[in-house]
């Protein structure tokens, strides 16, 4: 299975003391732990590969970008555009959410991960 979310973003700039927040949500209903393998795709650079994410059986998990890190220790960029692509080999939900913290006022934008026929 694939899951493809567009647009995502992490701000350079924060807002006080709220970090800019960004996340992805994965629903595992499956009575198996279920492996997620994620590249990220960007419009001037390289791909970025090599981010594992593991979702233990019947349990959900909220991996926020910042404490992610690849294979080879590379983080998710912050202030760059980039969109997403979730592969697994069982059906899982995701979800992605950005709470934009660049203003005074806070405002949140989610999202679910497109999946397409294959």
């Amino acid at each position: 299975m694939k899951y493809y979310i567009p647009d995502c973003f992490w701000p350079v700039k924060d807002q006080g003391e709220y970090l800019g927040h960004e996340a992805i949500s994965i629903l595992n209903t499956n009575p198996e732990p279920v492996q997620v393998r994620m590249t990220l795709y960007f419009e001037d650079r390289d791909k970025l590969e090599g981010f594992v994410l593991e979702v233990p059986a019947e349990r959900t998990i909220h991996f926020h970008t910042y404490k992610l890190k690849n294979q080879d220790g590379e983080s998710i960029p912050r202030g760059v555009g980039y969109a997403a692509v979730l592969e697994c080999g069982s059906p899982v939900t995701v979800q992605y959410a950005r709470v934009d913290v660049t203003q005074p006022e806070l405002a949140i934008a989610t999202t679910m991960a497109a999946t397409l026929p294959e």
